[in-house]
């Protein structure tokens, strides 16, 4: 990144943006404010000189609060910056901007280095492989990948998630079973694999891990309430308008993570109008068989069954 006095870095991501704003600033100290709590005698502190001759930075975080006479006086000030001080906005924008807003972009362009933080979706296996060395352990691409459908594409999380694994795995790294072993139970992961199977249409593949899960013992209620609690998530999901953004999406549908959304529109488009509705029904039913006394796998592997069966097997 030069060494601009005045730096403007947007992105959608505050976790990158503030981590890209700090490699901006350098090692010297420097002051933070938010957007919104911006005031005009803060260019005036920046200005100052130093007593002690150190340089001098601001950051400005969630700079897309700052008011349009904020971004003027800004503008006016980068002009003629203060020798040896470092400025840096922090524009947190949505998944669709293409900058920061057109007043700023107008105002400081040619006047500051302005610059998009971000990674690709295809880019986040090799980022979680670096930022694994960075922690000083080492990450397999299957790990890489398999930690980004565990916990999603948030680079927060991910980051997060890479220090947990470090403490936890330090010899192992990140692996597929490191994954599975700090983020999901074995249980859980195979109930997972079951539902996206079945709820992916996958007929065999839904079979097996049913059938794996009952030879490992797996308590067939337990298996039952996975069942209920993803095909609640795909109503919820279902419910949600189709043109929501997936962060916005899984906050109202109750999920964790935004893939979570992706991955359950794409199975909620694979059923018809009212046919999540009827599974629930069998859902309730096949609570009922098994607590009054039916053979668990048979009822179980009739919804399964269903649940997974081709159009032209169901009735």
């Amino acid at each position: 990144m030069p060494a601009h006095p005045v730096v403007v870095l947007w992105g959608e991501s505050a976790f990158l943006l503030r981590e890209a704003a700090h490699r901006a600033l350098g090692d010297d100290p420097f002051g933070e404010v938010d957007g919104e709590a911006w005031h005009g005698g803060l260019l005036a502190d920046l200005a100052t000189p130093s007593l002690f001759g150190e340089r001098r930075g601001l950051l400005v975080a969630e700079a897309q609060d700052l008011k349009a006479d904020s971004v003027d006086a800004i503008a006016a000030y980068a002009l003629e910056p203060s020798p040896g001080t470092r400025l840096v906005l922090a524009v947190t924008v949505s998944a669709r901007a293409k900058g920061p807003s057109a007043r700023m972009t107008k105002m400081l362009q040619g006047r500051a280095h302005i610059e998009r933080v971000g990674i690709e979706r295809k880019e986040l296996p090799r980022w979680v492989i670096a930022r694994a060395k960075e922690r000083g352990i080492a990450a397999t691409p299957a790990g890489a990948t398999a930690l980004i459908e565990t916990v999603g594409e948030d680079p927060a999380l991910l980051a997060q998630s890479v220090s947990q694994i470090a403490n936890a795995f330090p010899g192992e790294g990140v692996t597929p079973e490191t994954v599975g072993a700090q983020f999901r139970g074995l249980g859980d992961r195979r109930i997972w694999e079951l539902c996206d199977a079945a709820f992916g249409r996958q007929g065999p593949a839904a079979v097996r891990h049913l059938q794996a899960m009952l030879d490992a013992r797996e308590q067939p209620l337990a298996i039952l309430g996975g069942v209920a609690a993803r095909l609640r998530e795909l109503l919820r999901v279902a419910g949600v308008p189709p043109g929501m953004k997936p962060a916005e999406a899984a906050r109202a549908a109750g999920l964790r993570f935004d893939w979570q959304v992706r991955r359950y529109r794409e199975q909620v488009a694979r059923f018809g109008e009212g046919e999540l509705v009827d599974l629930h029904t069998r859902v309730v039913e096949a609570d009922a068989q098994i607590k009054l006394g039916g053979a668990p796998e048979v009822v179980l592997a009739k919804l399964v069954a269903r649940i997974a069966g081709q159009p032209a097997l169901r009735g």
